[in-house]
């Protein structure tokens, strides 16, 4: 009897456990009328209203969102309000800096809201790929140079790394639609055919690319008035850290790399450095000088395509040899000398051929 009387009191106890084990709730989670209700993360919050229904995300004003910062009520009605507009781009990491925030939030919180925004993001990425395996650097405007080819400040490849991490579950993208795996894999292949395509040829010689190319013919191209066709001694540096990522890479992708390197071996500039001074002359107060510097290794963001000579552009449109022959508000206000191409070169590559080879 008392062996009875134990065994319904042990049964009790484990069905009420059980029971108890399926209402416990995570830490992360709150409950509200025994519902769950998933943590919200303030930044993801912010990055889900300023999405468009689109999927992508817009640059208000041309500048990049900072999430960090209250939204007002008023703001939150605009935003709501505006849902449909498309004027989603890919320029300073728009759409592509969000996708990558909201899939870390995503294994912070378990808040799905924020993983389904996150895949509406990569399906906007993928359709917005021109037939030429590129992206413009707005989609689906492509009035102006908006529908280039747009390597410009790493957009393109900021867009191909977001589908490698979707395709090889990189970088907290194992979370995402399985179903996105293959698509982003095509268009992965698809943004490689088109970077080897648009390398720049000069005079039968693999170089290496424009900030902007034309979707249409691959050139190189214009985009604002200070920006005109020219191989890139800053953008292309992306290029090569994107292709050098690739696995076992094909005679086509390692030639590309090589033929780029040396390009940028080619045409840096030594002797030479950039120095912001102030100046009471200018009206700005402030300029950009180029000073002797004996250790200094520099390049040029602009190239002439033709020549491989640096040139400088203001917002006239027209070529000068030399930064000071520009305006003073362009000359302070735009990278027209770096060092971006330096560990590519010092570090990077040489790690890279060695494993790989020419």
């Amino acid at each position: 009897m008392k062996l009875l009387k134990l065994i319904i009191l042990f049964c009790i106890v484990f069905i009420g456990s059980c029971q108890a084990s399926k209402n416990i709730i995570p830490e992360d989670q709150k409950v509200e009328n025994s519902a769950v209700v998933f943590v919200k993360d303030s930044v993801a919050e912010r990055i889900v209203l300023y999405q468009r229904n689109n999927g992508g995300w817009p640059q208000p004003g041309g500048n990049a969102i900072n999430y960090t910062i209250p939204i007002s009520e008023s703001l939150k009605n605009t935003l709501k309000s505006e849902k449909n507009k498309l004027d989603a781009c890919i320029d300073d990491q728009a759409t592509t800096l969000e996708i990558k925030t909201l899939v870390t939030i995503f294994k912070k919180t378990n808040n799905p809201e924020y993983k389904k925004s996150a895949e509406n993001g990569i399906k906007y990425l993928l359709s917005a790929q021109n037939f030429a395996g590129g992206w413009g650097q707005f989609y689906p405007d492509t009035s102006s140079y908006r529908k280039h080819i747009t390597y410009n400040d790493n957009a393109m490849i900021n867009v191909l790394w977001v589908l490698k991490y979707t395709a090889e579950g990189l970088n907290d993208f194992e979370v995402v639609d399985k179903s996105l795996i293959l698509e982003a894999k095509n268009a992965m292949i698809k943004g490689i055919d088109c970077i080897l395509k648009t390398q720049y040829v000069q005079s039968g010689k693999l170089t290496a690319w424009c900030a902007q190319h034309d979707r249409i013919s691959l050139k190189p191209a214009n985009a604002r008035a200070f920006e005109l066709a020219s191989i890139s001694g800053s953008e292309s540096v992306g290029i090569c850290y994107f292709l050098m990522g690739i696995e076992n890479p094909t005679p086509a992708i390692k030639n590309a790399i090589n033929s780029a390197v040396s390009w940028l071996d080619n045409v840096k500039i030594t002797g030479i450095k950039v120095q912001d001074i102030s100046d009471s002359n200018q009206s700005s107060g402030k300029d950009r000088i180029i000073v002797a510097d004996p250790n200094s290794v520099i390049w040029a963001r602009f190239y002439d395509l033709q020549s491989n000579k640096p040139f400088f552009t203001g917002r006239d449109s027209m070529p000068k040899p030399t930064l000071a022959e520009i305006e003073n508000e362009r000359r302070i206000g735009y990278a027209y000398y770096g060092t971006w191409p330096k560990k590519l070169l010092a570090t990077d590559y040489p790690l890279w051929l060695a494993k790989w080879g020419k």
